[in-house]
């Protein structure tokens, strides 16, 4: 790959991750908001922007990240991305502890609630797995489509999540980037093809 398309895709990532934060930040809803809701609102930004980080880490879509070192900092990612899915989840329960319990329990008026508790859910069962990848000794395949089968209930939750959102995010950059998370999974899925079943053959 030449020296330019390496910094076009560097270039490229950098902005379609920060863009969206940075339109954010001048939203004119952020004027009646108090400071622990505007710190919510942007930790669900900022994990929308590492989803975008996850599948191409995973894929080895990275220019100079070699596919091991790629895999170990997909890992610290996803604890980044857990971290931020946390901190949005509990600034919303501060400020507003029965909308929560409501989305929570999928008892919501906002249809947005539903798509991002399963996001989160599935997001903490592919964390889980994968801490526990060694102790439950499952057969590499099997881990690989069971962390990928959920990992991919993550993004189209997420992405369904934060599109349906009113909120601070501008709307062509949300665009975007939901569109970038979603084309990037399905590219990685299907390169990666772990759906598909090696046999070895008897002798």
């Amino acid at each position: 790959m030449s020296q330019a398309r390496k910094i076009i895709i560097w270039a490229g990532l950098a902005l379609a991750v920060t863009i969206p934060i940075v339109l954010a930040g001048f939203s004119p809803q952020l004027a009646w908001r108090d400071p622990v809701y505007i710190g919510a609102g942007f930790a669900g930004i900022v994990a929308m922007a590492l989803l975008l980080l996850q599948p191409l880490l995973a894929g080895g879509l990275l220019p100079g990240i070699p596919a091991l070192r790629g895999r170990r900092i997909h890992r610290y990612v996803g604890i980044g991305l857990i971290a931020a899915v946390v901190l949005h989840v509990v600034g919303l329960w501060i400020t507003s502890a029965p909308d929560v319990i409501d989305a929570l329990t999928f008892t919501s008026p906002t249809p947005f609630s539903d798509w991002g508790v399963v996001a989160m859910w599935a997001l903490f069962a592919a964390g889980l797995l994968a801490l526990l990848r060694r102790r439950l000794s499952l057969r590499p395949q099997v881990w690989r489509l069971a962390h990928t089968g959920l990992a991919a209930v993550v993004v189209v939750g997420s992405v369904v999540h934060a599109w349906l959102i009113q909120g601070t995010m501008e709307k062509i950059s949300k665009a975007v980037l939901c569109a970038l998370v979603l084309l990037v999974t399905l590219k990685v899925l299907a390169d990666l093809r772990v759906w598909v079943i090696n046999k070895r053959r008897r002798a």
